[in-house]
C-alpha cells in the first residue's frame, strides 16, 4: 500500500510539546513520584515483576507504546481529512497522555492489581509516564517514514518478543483489562 506521509506542521509540533507539559503538570499535581521511589534513574529495566517496573525511562511495556504510535498514525492517516491531518501528532499526544492519566488513576491501578498478575502495581513514575508518551511519538514518527508492511512487521515482532520475554504484550494487556481470563493470569504469573 502506497501512501503519502502525513505532514507534521511546526505549530502542531509545538502544540504536542505543550500538551506533554500539561500532562507533566497534572501528574505532578497528583503527587505521582517524579522518578523511581528507589532513588535511581535507569535507561532500562527488564525486571517486569519488580518495584522498578514502570518507574524507569523504559521497560518492556515501552514496546506497546511504540505500537500505540503506529496505531495512532494509521488511524489519523485513514480517518482525518485534509488539513486536519496536520494536527494528527498533537491529537495522538492527547490520546496517549489521557491514557497515561487514566492508567495512573486509582481505578486502573486497582484494576491491574485485581485482573492481572501485577499484584503490587502502583502506577508509573512521572519519568516513565512521560517516556511512554515519547515512545508513542517515536512509533508515530517511524510509521510516518517506513512502509506499512514494515510497521506491521515491527508491531508483530514487538508483540511476540514481549510475549516470549515477559508473558505480556499490548494484546494481552487490553484483554486482561477488559475481560480477564484466569488461565492467562496464572500463566503470566509463571504458573
Amino acid at each position: 500500500m502506497t501512501r503519502t506521509p502525513l505532514t507534521v506542521d511546526r505549530r502542531a509540533t509545538l502544540a504536542a510539546i505543550l500538551i506533554v507539559l500539561v500532562y507533566f503538570a497534572v501528574e505532578l499535581s497528583w503527587h505521582r513520584p517524579p522518578i523511581c521511589p528507589c532513588g535511581s534513574v535507569k535507561l532500562w529495566t527488564g525486571a517486569v515483576w519488580s518495584a522498578e517496573n514502570s518507574q524507569q525511562i523504559s521497560d518492556w511495556y515501552s514496546l506497546s507504546h511504540i505500537i500505540h504510535g503506529f496505531l495512532f498514525y494509521g488511524a489519523a492517516w485513514l480517518i482525518l481529512p485534509g488539513r486536519a491531518r496536520l494536527w494528527a501528532l498533537p491529537l495522538a499526544v492527547v490520546i496517549e497522555g489521557s491514557w497515561e492519566l487514566l492508567e495512573n488513576s486509582p481505578i486502573i491501578i486497582d484494576r491491574y492489581r485485581a485482573a492481572t498478575a501485577a499484584v503490587g502495581y502502583s502506577g508509573d513514575s512521572i519519568l516513565n509516564s512521560m517516556s511512554d508518551i515519547g515512545m508513542m511519538v517515536i512509533g508515530f514518527a517511524l510509521a510516518r517514514r517506513i512502509p506499512v508492511w514494515s510497521t506491521v512487521a515491527i508491531a508483530l515482532f514487538f508483540e511476540l518478543l514481549a510475549l516470549a520475554a515477559i508473558r505480556d504484550n499490548l494484546t494481552l494487556n487490553v484483554l486482561m483489562l477488559t475481560y480477564p481470563v484466569d488461565a492467562i493470569r496464572v500463566w503470566q504469573a509463571g504458573g
